[in-house]
């Protein structure tokens, strides 16, 4: 039989989706392109915004439509939080939230991997932790080590999506990493959804979890995908600074830089902390590639606070940004505020921070230029206006091309980097 899998939004379902996807394999499945005929669809959905629910509804659609008499099979943070909108959907077999999603190959045996009149809905609160990683690119892979979240922001969906913070031992985690070099992989991305909070259940701190990792040699580099400010503890960023394999590259949510709106947002920090983890990564890796995510148009920001924040952004000595207009999500208690901001005026201070982005990015790769960085070469293989070319990021994060030459795919080289070097005209990935 075949099966076709569709990821939205975070790393985390990227690595929970390959994970399934080997249990499948190992069932003696093949595995198929999703916009190919299958028997079985499989649609990893997000929640974290109307349009990110919006994309899910339509790859369902999308599927039911390639092949009308498939198996389709909806898991993860919109099944959990939306299975009744779901369920209307003509074509859909299985809704799992994600305590059940790990075991959909289970439940589809017991179907027989038949479709149902009426789908099957499993959404109890998660409280289960799987270990798990992604597998489709040769050089580097998310590893999932951390599920859930405490913390219960005004506007976040997240934590109703996927419960309480919880994640496996130090031991366990350090045996898949090693489970994971064996595979080949050069570069691991450690995610989860409040991945400081790693430990913290049993006593274990996450930067303990760092310095084992660091002792795995076969792992050439490891990246922190997203860590709170203020869980990014001195200590934690002194040990990247030093360490073997942790990368200057740190992705911090910033959400909002007006004091008013974090404490409307029920961050657990203020523009001043933030500040000062920004300024002590420089301090100590003066190159450092830092990403924030702000929100753009939550309640209580009107156009004195909203200038104020883009002005604070502008002043800190960050990379990029990742802009999310703010989006009204069930059951959360930014839905009961008052001072919303009308949806337009989201939108265009979206776009203005986008364009601040643009600005900061640029000039971050610009003060990189005639500098030498060590770059992972990827096995794929491009062609451009200048011929083949393999591309590859810098341990700050820039994208670069070189000519193609299959003796450095997965290797770790040091690399000038020049403006003929830079992939898309200093864009780096969001």
């Amino acid at each position: 039989m075949t099966i076709a899998t569709h990821t939205l939004g975070c790393k985390l379902n990227f690595a929970e989706t390959s994970h399934l996807q080997r249990q499948f394999e190992k069932a003696g499945f093949n595995i198929v392109g999703y916009h190919e005929r299958a028997d079985i669809y499989i649609i990893n959905t997000c929640t974290v915004t109307a349009i990110a629910e919006k994309k899910c509804r339509n790859a369902i659609r999308q599927a039911v439509a390639l092949n009308p008499t498939a198996v389709v099979a909806v898991i993860g943070c919109f099944a959990q939080n939306g299975a009744e909108q779901i369920a209307k959907i003509p074509g859909v077999s299985i809704i799992l939230g994600n305590d059940q999603k790990h075991r959909l190959l289970e439940i589809l045996t017991e179907q027989g991997f038949k479709p149902s009149s009426a789908p099957r809905v499993e959404t109890d609160e998660p409280k289960s932790f799987q270990l798990s990683f992604s597998g489709e690119d040769r050089t580097r892979t998310f590893f999932k080590i951390q599920d859930g979240c405490d913390y219960f922001c005004s506007y976040c969906a997240i934590p109703l999506a996927r419960g309480r913070s919880r994640s496996a031992t130090i031991e366990e985690t350090v045996s898949m990493a090693r489970t994971i070099a064996a595979t080949g992989t050069r570069e691991i991305v450690l995610t989860g959804v409040n991945t400081g909070t790693f430990g913290q259940q049993r006593g274990e701190q996450f930067v303990e979890l760092l310095r084992r990792l660091d002792d795995i040699e076969e792992i050439a580099r490891y990246r922190i995908s997203s860590i709170e400010p203020n869980l990014l503890t001195d200590e934690i960023i002194d040990f990247v600074s030093t360490s073997r394999a942790f990368l200057p590259h740190f992705h911090i949510p910033l959400q909002a830089g007006s004091d008013k709106v974090l404490r409307l947002m029920r961050r657990r920090y203020d523009t001043a902390l933030y500040a000062s983890r920004v300024g002590h990564i420089k301090s100590v890796m003066p190159d450092a590639c830092i990403a924030a995510d702000v929100i753009a148009g939550f309640n209580g920001e009107d156009d004195e606070t909203f200038a104020l924040s883009k002005a604070f952004i502008d002043s800190l000595p960050i990379s990029y940004l990742h802009v999310f207009p703010y989006s009204d999500r069930p059951n959360t208690a930014a839905l009961r505020m008052p001072e919303r901001v009308p949806v337009a005026l989201r939108k265009a201070r979206s776009q203005e921070l986008h364009l601040l982005s643009n600005h900061k990015r640029q000039a971050f790769v610009e003060s990189q230029l005639g500098k030498e960085r060590t770059v992972l070469w990827e096995h794929s293989l491009h062609t451009d206006s200048t011929g083949n070319t393999m591309q590859g990021w810098t341990d700050n994060y820039i994208r670069l091309h070189r000519p193609f030459d299959a003796s450095l795919a997965g290797k770790v080289t040091p690399f000038l980097v020049e403006k003929s070097t830079i992939v898309d005209n200093f864009a780096c990935e969001d």
